[in-house]
């Protein structure tokens, strides 16, 4: 039996399509998540606007993260990957700019692991959005 610890940097290839992000403003939340995802990579590939939809991802790759208008919010805690921590705290850089109350600043999170990097934030909607890199020992960082 894995700890808590051990557990939170074990993990088995887990294949999802997709995730659906609930958002009280369609174009606000568009916008903000443009801008704070861009530096993990994602971008919108698919702005449905007459839906109040729009599909962000990683290209090549298919749309992974979908937002969609509705009249229930603030409901979703995602975590996702950056392949290093200066993503992480280029991602917590837009996330403020962009308006997002910061829940963790960039840094190692220990309760976790000691190579759990990550920063935490809030969209305008209330949604818990994370960017993790989960480092090697050698590339660990001091707490922010």
């Amino acid at each position: 039996m894995l700890d808590r610890k051990a557990r939170s940097f074990y993990s088995l290839t887990v294949e999802i399509d997709h995730l659906t992000v609930p958002v009280s403003d369609y174009e606000r939340s568009r916008r903000f998540y443009e801008e704070v995802l861009a530096p993990l990579g994602f971008t919108t590939l698919l702005d449905w606007h007459d839906k109040r939809r729009a599909y962000l991802g990683v290209p090549p790759q298919a749309s992974s993260l979908w937002l969609v208008e509705s009249a229930i919010t603030g409901t979703i805690d995602i975590a996702l990957a950056a392949s290093n921590a200066d993503a992480v705290d280029a991602f917590h850089a837009a996330a403020t700019a962009a308006g997002a109350r910061t829940l963790h600043d960039p840094g190692v999170r220990p309760e976790h692991s000691n190579r759990y990097y990550a920063a935490r934030v809030l969209d305008p909607a209330g949604n818990s959005i994370e960017a993790v890199h989960r480092t090697c020992a050698s590339e660990t960082r001091a707490a922010a």
